[in-house]
């Protein structure tokens, strides 16, 4: 059975600006044998080596850069095939790949380190401190036995076009199958395929809400400022930016209708002594570059409001800062902002002591001939370094999750204070229902 095989896998990726393991079955270095499906800069790879040489090697020419929603790959094997190219096949979001970078397939009857007694590991490369998956998986499946192809795990919805997953594949999984759906938040390794295969679980990997049929909003990696400094983590629901850098960063959804709402936790380290040293936060143009902050709709943490073209009030006390969540709702059915802190909301008048239904619109007349996207700012200064932890509905703040779960009015997204009556977390699913 290491000749025949198939692994499908629904992966949301946080970068590829390195390498990424997805799958991987051997020892510790190249110098015996090993076999590997990784993610490079170049595209998806798998690679077979033995005793320190390359035997069999498949790269597709696609490059995997897309950070806002999930792709689907599947790689089919079955050396038994009398022609070279049926004995590895790839598929990338249902389809299959055939004009390859790389394309030197295993001969006949090869047998792969699949299903030998080395380790088989996901999402890092075994015995190494590197190429560990930095992002979401969804749906993992092992076929020990059979080559299907990407069609027995998704499927084209007839109305949107979209490639989605078959939840429950009509497929034999074999001996040394398995299924892992990362259902049980307490045993995320439980193999579902009946045959309990069940991994352990290493590192601080979280269950979250983000799957291929409700994609939420991250942070936008791709999306480069012109300062740098910046370090995305948490599949991209935290941002970093260094001491000195004044960089902005926006999120993957932007949105012109409807009422919608995240959440910022804030940490700031260093000795920042006066206000504004913590930056702004708010909304932003998504169609204007990120470093354009009168683009935006954001409230400093000196009090003042930027945006809609200039930045208005006078600089007081910092109004907020390290361990505070802010909460943030848009309003683009009535073209109003609102903006509230650990639990209250503001009154635009430098307090926040409000409820929801009795705070004051920071923001008013928004134009709706925009697409808004969630965006933060670090201020510049020459000794501290902010990390704006973003909750946009997966339920943590970082990897600490949240402590009271609160959901939007369509039951999605956990958040950490009362989602407004109304307004929504976002996500595919709000947006194609309330957008």
């Amino acid at each position: 059975k290491k000749k025949t095989l198939t692994f499908s896998a629904w992966l949301k990726i946080a970068h590829n600006n390195s390498a990424m393991t997805v799958f991987y079955s051997g020892n510790t270095g190249n110098t015996n044998a090993l076999t590997t499906i990784r993610l490079t800069t170049t595209g998806l790879r798998v690679v077979q080596y033995s005793g320190g040489y390359t035997d069999w090697d498949i790269l597709t020419d696609k490059q995997l850069r897309d950070t806002s929603g999930f792709y689907h790959i599947v790689v089919g094997v079955d050396t038994t095939q009398a022609t070279a190219a049926n004995r590895v096949k790839v598929y990338i979001n249902g389809t299959q790949q055939t004009s390859l970078a790389t394309s030197t397939y295993p001969s006949q009857d090869y047998l792969t380190d699949i299903n030998s007694t080395e380790p088989h590991t996901i999402g890092r490369r075994n015995g190494g401190s590197d190429q560990y998956f930095d992002g979401s998986m969804s749906h993992v499946h092992f076929i020990d036995g059979t080559q299907y192809a990407a069609s027995d795990f998704g499927e084209t919805e007839s109305t949107s076009g979209i490639w989605r997953p078959k939840t429950s594949p009509s497929v034999t999984y074999g001996t040394n199958g398995f299924f892992l759906k990362f259902q049980d938040s307490s045993s995320l390794g439980d193999d579902s395929s009946g045959n309990t295969n069940d991994f352990t679980l290493n590192g601080s990997g979280k269950q979250v809400l983000d799957t291929p049929s409700n994609v939420f909003c991250t942070w936008n990696s791709l999306e480069v400022s012109s300062s740098s400094g910046r370090t995305f983590s948490n599949g991209n629901t935290t941002v970093s930016t260094s001491s000195g850098n004044s960089s902005h960063t926006m999120g993957t959804f932007g949105v012109n209708t409807g009422k919608w709402y995240y959440e910022v936790k804030v940490t700031q380290s260093g000795s920042a002594t006066s206000n504004a040293k913590y930056g702004t936060i708010g909304f932003h143009d998504i169609s204007e570059a990120a470093d354009t902050p009168n683009d935006g709709l954001t409230i400093l943490s000196d009090s003042r409001l930027r945006g809609q073209g200039s930045t208005t009030g006078t600089a007081s006390a910092a109004i907020w800062g390290s361990g505070d969540i802010l909460q943030l709702a848009l309003d683009l059915d009535n073209g109003n902002m609102y903006v509230g802190k650990n639990g209250n909301w503001y009154d635009n008048a430098g307090n926040f002591d409000q409820t929801f239904a009795n705070s004051t619109a920071i923001f008013t007349s928004i134009s709706t001939s925009k697409y808004w996207t969630p965006c933060v700012q670090k201020n510049v200064t020459a000794d501290n370094v902010n990390t704006f932890d973003a909750n946009f509905g997966n339920g943590y703040f970082g990897t600490t999750a949240v402590s009271s779960a609160e959901n939007d009015d369509a039951g999605y997204g956990k958040f950490e204070y009362d989602v407004p009556a109304g307004y929504y977390a976002l996500c595919t699913k709000n947006i194609n229902n309330y957008g």
